[in-house]
């Protein structure tokens, strides 16, 4: 009967071990290598290697392999260590491994930011009703987590600025803003350095206050107009709102006419019914009521 082998992918540092050679019994003990190494930064290795061998520097993100020449230290250039992460060192020479472990971390000068505002679109005056959310990378795309003080500005129509000054924590930073009084578009801007990112708010009027009709009488029937349409900061409420004109008699709604806002009112016409009343409404809001045959 034939025995079928199988033969299985394995790491690096494994290979190394299954070729016959041994781990130094003390970690790093032919090589000198920093706890902790900026991303992009040149390195020098002292190997103290009697022979010549291989230094392999592993992480899970990429693999460097240098020739080690007798006494002399191993050079790695800038930007050759990038990824931030935890490394292992392999130094591979006359049938001995010694190992070192060291980390990487991100650059301290941040050349990115990544900037979400939420959401793009609200009502004016709403508390904290803006938030926004940076985090910061090196130009290498590693998230910094050294603690970075973060600004962040928003701008309204009215002139009017907010400004929320953050430290990040793991590489991130959050701020609230209060949407503006007046609507219009607001500039929302975050800062790290040098470094900014600007996202746009639009901030649109809030529902309808103080809902005002008045109507005239013009033979055999009612023209009836509102007063123009504002939010409670005074902001004209968008045009296509909908409006809604209702008529009863003796308690029993008879008509009903939905307009939208057209240039900040909204008219129509109903039958001029004495007795009849006629309320308006938009939305939850809702305005005057006019009984027909008691106008002056």
């Amino acid at each position: 009967m034939k025995r079928r082998i199988t033969f299985a992918r394995v790491m690096l540092p494994v290979v190394i071990m299954a070729s016959g050679m041994q781990l130094a019994a003390a970690d790093g003990e032919g090589l000198q290598v920093p706890k902790v190494v900026e991303a992009g930064s040149a390195l020098s290795i002292p190997t103290h290697a009697a022979a010549k061998g291989v230094l392999y520097i592993v992480s899970p993100a990429q693999v460097l392999r240098r020739n080690v020449e007798p006494g002399e230290s191993v050079a790695i250039e800038p930007g050759d260590l990038h990824n931030a992460g935890h490394y292992l060192a392999l130094l591979v020479s006359q049938g001995t491994t010694d190992k070192a472990e060291f980390d990487v971390v991100a650059a301290r000068q941040p050349a990115s930011v990544n900037f979400l505002a939420k959401p793009s679109r609200l009502p004016v005056s709403r508390p904290d009703g803006i938030s926004g959310v940076a985090y910061v990378f090196d130009v290498f795309r590693n998230l910094v987590l050294e603690p970075m003080p973060v600004s962040f500005q928003l701008s309204d129509s009215a002139g009017g600025t907010q400004t929320r000054s953050v430290t990040t924590h793991n590489g991130v930073a959050w701020a609230k803003m209060n949407s503006a009084p007046k609507a219009g578009a607001a500039q929302f801007q975050v800062s790290v350095g040098s470094v900014a990112e600007k996202r746009v708010v639009q901030q649109v009027p809030g529902d309808p206050c103080n809902l005002k009709m008045s109507g005239q009488r013009s033979g055999q029937r009612m023209i009836l107009e509102t007063a123009p349409v504002r939010d409670c900061s005074g902001n004209a409420v968008s045009d296509g709102t909908i409006v809604t004109f209702t008529q009863s008699y003796n308690g029993r709604s008879e008509a009903t006419v939905d307009v939208p806002l057209k240039r900040d009112v909204a008219s129509t016409e109903l039958p001029a019914r004495d007795g009849s009343v006629i309320s308006v409404a938009t939305g939850v809001v809702l305005g005057n009521e006019i009984r027909v045959g008691e106008q002056r």
